[in-house]
């Protein structure tokens, strides 16, 4: 049975290895390969479509009034000369935004919010980089924008604002907390369109619109809001992460659709590529790693939102969209017509956004607003329950002692604690298993040839000497979910991003930044750009501290019998070095201190049952081997 323990041992750490060389090798094959085709779609000559400015294009027959229309987006026709980024916010009439938590402006053309910068945040460890840049225009090299408005029933020949619309601002002034503005337009038929816009002091904005009918006859109009998003972004390619259009749509449930699924889908009768829901009680937008823009419409509306995806067309970008419809709004004559939405567009902070979990949740915009699991925005994974009890722990600390490294030592502790129980009785049974090694090694010896009787022998050892033969796979069982939640908790929270711990270490989300190949900065050049085994040659101080635990760890064992079994063992803390070295420094350091823990705590039980401590003779045995060579 301990052969088996450890082949079961073996085929674990086997699976590990084929996930990370998929982690590191199979998805930028797989990037790489994306990036060719998108440059073989902008190669392709593209079909011309017809649409009216601001407006997705529509067939060309005639529809009657009570026919519900699309939303309107960016046509795909000819693309805008794209510009500097300053130069496109230059070029139109703009409102500025300015709270604690952002800078940026409102478009008076088209009245989008197409500007905006994250004041908190850097795009370097440098305090003094520029802020992270959100939301884009439209003519700038990577348009991402959100945009509110009404449109008709098909075929109604009302004259409404379009994205070439310039709206007025009544009175001036900045956007800011407590401070909202309003913005105008005059169709000249009769209907006055008002958009009032306020924010708070972090990343809502709260968009009512209204419309004064001052005709002799009733309106119809379709409330609508979209997020928009041009050209086809770098994302990390990672399967732990999503990454592209997401939301939770009512009894639909989370839906995730990253930006090649959408390229993927095939298109329906009237040629759109898109996935339609007609819920209500729902959300949705585009999300990053850290950052996202989600359209947040009343919790009791009826939504017929979509996710969209435009081909690159005639010179023009790819355009992946979310956006919903309301039901229709019939403004009376000398009445007036409102509809209230939001805007989330920021950091994706767990205290601003939120996390439902029964014990020590954070309620955030999603209890504040009553939304339908807007903390999923936050990509917990399927092991939420474990990802998200991880990282309210691991903030909490924080919060208690300052520092996320130090907050990661002192879960571990706690796991330990909790666990500990059940690892000594794991302890103990290696223990046991140890101290009947000579039985077991004679049992093999008398019965070479029979495996049954073999087998039989070895169980009623088991049996005499109350001894589990699976209890040694306990602790690492028990590893793999906590390792799984702490490496999901520094993957993709934004509070751990640029979080420091001591000496060179200044962020835990991204890898130790020294080198050994570079001999800790000594040579200057970059081994990881070398192909194909480049991604194995980022090997610093604190993934190398690992690979010494996890041989020390390996080392308080006995030789497996089998040569195969002893050779995987020998190599395991050599593989997991590399490995690790392009993971989190966070996780590196908590496997390190974790590998040392359970040395400690190993060794102490062994001592306590006799068990003989290997890791002496085992080191010795090694270097005299190398000797005897």
């Amino acid at each position: 049975m301990t052969d088996n323990k450890n082949t079961i041992l073996a085929i674990a750490l086997s699976a590990l290895v084929l996930i990370a060389w998929q982690y590191f090798y199979g998805i930028p094959q797989e990037k790489t390969r994306q990036q060719q085709l998108q440059q073989q779609q902008l190669k392709q000559t593209a079909q011309t479509t017809t649409a009216q400015p601001g407006q997705a294009a529509q067939p060309n027959q005639p529809q009657p009034q009570d026919v519900t229309p699309p939303v309107p987006g960016a046509a795909q026709t000819a693309a805008p000369a794209s510009l500097p980024r300053a130069d496109a916010l230059a070029a139109s009439p703009r409102v500025p935004i300015d709270t604690p938590s952002i800078r940026g402006s409102i478009n008076l053309k088209g009245a989008r919010i197409d500007d905006i910068s994250l004041v908190k945040f850097r795009e370097t460890v440098d305090p003094k980089s520029p802020p992270v840049v959100l939301l884009s225009p439209s003519g700038s090299p990577d348009p991402f924008y959100a945009e509110f408005g009404w449109t008709g029933a098909s075929g109604a020949s009302v004259k409404l604002p379009t994205a070439d619309t310039v709206w007025t601002q009544e009175g001036s002034g900045a956007l800011g907390v407590g401070r909202p503005v309003t913005l105008t337009w005059d169709n000249g038929a009769g209907l006055i369109f008002r958009r009032i816009i306020s924010i708070d002091d972090e990343y809502m904005f709260s968009v009512k619109q209204e419309v004064v009918n001052k005709s002799a006859n009733p309106v119809t109009l379709f409330p609508y809001a979209l997020v928009s998003r041009h050209g086809t972004p770098k994302t990390l390619g990672y399967y732990l992460l999503h990454e592209g259009l997401v939301g939770v749509l009512g009894d639909k449930g989370l839906q995730e659709m990253t930006y090649k699924k959408m390229e993927d889908l095939k298109p329906d009768a009237q040629g759109n590529r898109q996935e339609t829901f007609d819920v209500t009680n729902g959300w949705l937008g585009i999300t990053d790693k850290y950052w996202a823009a989600a359209l947040v419409p009343d919790t009791n509306a009826r939504l017929k939102a979509r996710f969209t995806f435009d081909p690159a067309a005639g010179g023009a970008k790819e355009r992946y969209q979310t956006d919903y419809l309301l039901d229709s709004v019939t403004i009376a004559p000398g009445a007036t017509g409102t509809v209230d939405g939001r805007l989330f567009a920021g950091a994706k902070e767990v205290s601003v956004v939120g996390v439902s979990f029964p014990i020590g949740g954070v309620g955030g915009y999603n209890d504040a607003l009553h939304l339908n699991h807007f903390d999923l925005l936050i990509d917990w994974g399927w092991f939420y329950f474990i990802t998200k009890p991880m990282f309210i722990v691991i903030d909490w600390l924080y919060r208690v002692v300052g520092n996320f490294g130090i907050a990661i030592l002192l879960v571990t502790l706690l796991i330990k604690a909790i666990f500990f129980p059940l690892a000594n009785k794991s302890y103990a049974s290696m223990a046991k298993m140890k101290a009947v090694q000579p039985q077991m090694k004679a049992l093999r010896e008398r019965f070479p040839d029979d495996k049954v009787k073999q087998q039989q022998e070895l169980m009623a050892l088991y049996k005499k000497e109350k001894i589990n033969p699976i209890a040694g796979c306990l602790p690492i069982a028990i590893q793999i979910p906590v390792f799984y939640a702490l490496y999901k908790v520094l993957y993709v929270t934004i509070e751990m991003r640029h979080a420091p711990f001591f000496g060179w270490i200044h962020d835990l989300s991204a890898p130790d930044p020294t080198n050994v190949f570079t001999l800790f900065g000594l040579l200057q050049y970059d081994p990881t750009a070398l192909p194909m085994i480049g991604h194995f040659l980022h090997l610093g101080i604190w993934p190398l501290i690992m690979g010494v635990t996890m041989w020390f760890q390996m080392k308080l064992n006995p030789t497996p019998p089998d040569a195969t079994q002893a050779m995987i063992f020998n190599w395991m803390p050599v593989i997991f070095t590399f490995m690790l070295g392009s993971f989190p420094a966070g996780l590196v350091i908590y496997w390190a201190w974790n590998n040392s823990l359970s040395v400690t705590q190993q060794s102490i039980i062994m001592r306590r049952h006799g068990a003989k401590i290997e890791l002496i003779d085992n080191i010795k045995a090694l270097f005299g081997k190398r000797r005897t060579q």
